[in-house]
């Protein structure tokens, strides 16, 4: 995805959505970018109090760090997030540039709802994502960075993964990055019966791998984790061992692979730790698969004799070869987020509107006081019944006169030319 940018630097916009993915940024910079849970608060909170930024939701998962806001002006709120990415990245603004992509309006909110609906994904369907966002929405909504914009928004957004998933077959097969994990190391060890496997981690991640790892026949699991009763809990509902953080380096010395889904903002293991891991093997392969963002293993893990390293990267072109067959029922999603796109704009659209005609209405009845009370002296011979039909008659008139422009504008709202004639209202009328 390119970087879309405003064509005027001061035009107002709503909704903007900025950020980067596993196709705009390599690994090596996405995993700077990533927001680890623990520090979300505090980029709510940053992000909260930018000048520019009314509204905002951060999304992070292992794909994508994006951020989602309601402000005033385009540029000021590119400015704001670009600064926060930056600060949180330890890179310059310009490198910040080269890899952020920036959508507004109509776009962003089709961004959001392809990415909830898993058209944006390293595995296209996947399941996790529509949580994610839900999560994301959600958290954001505790810390008060969500209002009336941006929690409609979202709202609709996990609508619209759902119905993704209810009406086309988008989410069957290979539906996860865990899935495509364990089925790329199938690939390379030639199957999982009989095999051994090590999982680092016991989040989310971790437990869709050891389903995985489970449905795939795999002899025995074993789960490491720096909370202990976690690793418990995990091993136990797959049938696995719980082994300590400690006792890991042996445990590598045994298996056939090691999957590693852990949170951690920096290496938990290095080339020098697993080469002397690997000296005790006998000569075995051993096939790592690092799904985490950061990543876990060092990247020069991958050079070690008699070691195969696959991350995210290796994922994605595994998952794109694997999705070729799905084209129709990615379109068959992509309708559905072009009518959901279209329903959310008419609904809003209507909502933004009403206040107008509410004030467009009111302003007639205003008039109609005005000249009334104008005419009152040469209305006097007239009795109770007769100043009501005259009043009866100048309503009439006027809500004659206003209905045609009212059900157009009704009819329009979600359109270019509902705000057009919005704005043709306001202006002609004086409204605001």
């Amino acid at each position: 995805m390119g970087r879309r940018l405003c064509p005027w630097s001061s035009c107002p916009v709503s909704i903007v959505a900025i950020g980067c993915n596993h196709r705009s940024s390599p690994l090596s910079i996405l995993e700077r970018m990533t927001i680890a849970p623990d520090d979300i608060p505090k980029a709510l909170s940053d992000l909260g109090s930018a000048d520019h930024l009314s509204e905002v939701v951060v999304l992070s998962t292992c794909n994508r760090v994006e951020i989602y806001a309601y402000a005033e002006k385009f540029h000021g709120g590119y400015q704001d997030i670009r600064e926060f990415f930056g600060r949180h990245a330890g890179l310059a603004p310009e490198d910040v540039n080269d890899h952020l992509y920036a959508l507004h309006d109509t776009e962003a909110i089709r961004h959001l709802f392809s990415v909830t609906a898993g058209l944006d994904s390293a595995v296209i369907g996947e399941h996790e994502i529509l949580g994610q966002v839900r999560t994301a929405w959600e958290r954001s909504a505790e810390h008060g960075t969500v209002g009336s914009t941006l929690g409609p928004l979202f709202r609709h957004a996990v609508e619209t993964g759902k119905r993704a998933r209810t009406d086309t077959a988008i989410g069957r097969g290979i539906a996860s990055v865990s899935q495509a994990a364990v089925a790329l190391a199938t690939e390379q060890l030639g199957g999982l019966d009989g095999r051994t496997v090590l999982v680092l981690g016991a989040g989310e991640m971790a437990e869709g791998t050891v389903k995985s790892l489970a449905a795939a026949g795999t002899s025995d699991i074993f789960v490491a984790n720096r909370t202990w009763e976690n690793a418990v809990a995990l091993a136990e509902a797959c049938g696995g061992t719980a082994v300590s953080l400690d006792a890991v380096g042996d445990a590598l010395v045994a298996v056939d692979m090691l999957v590693t889904t852990t949170g951690a903002q920096q290496l938990i293991l290095e080339s020098g730790e697993i080469a002397a891991f690997i000296s005790r093997r006998d000569g075995r392969e051993l096939v790592i698969v690092d799904v985490a963002v950061p990543r876990d293993v060092a990247p020069g893990a991958g050079e070690l004799p008699g070691v195969t390293l696959l991350d995210m990267d290796d994922i994605g072109v595994f998952v794109e070869q694997q999705m070729a067959s799905r084209t129709r029922v990615v379109g068959n999603v992509e309708t559905i987020v072009g009518e959901e796109v279209d329903r959310y704009r008419t609904v809003t659209s209507a909502r933004e509107v009403a206040p107008l005609i509410a004030q467009f209405r009111t302003r007639g009845n205003d008039i109609v006081d005005v000249e009334l009370a104008r005419f009152s002296g040469k209305l006097s011979d007239l009795d109770a019944s007769q100043r009501e039909a005259v009043e009866a008659m100048a309503r009439g008139i006027v809500n004659k006169l206003l209905h045609e422009p009212t059900i157009r504008l009704k009819d329009a709202a979600g359109h270019a030319r509902g705000d057009r004639l919005a704005d043709s209202l306001r202006d002609l009328f004086g409204l605001d």
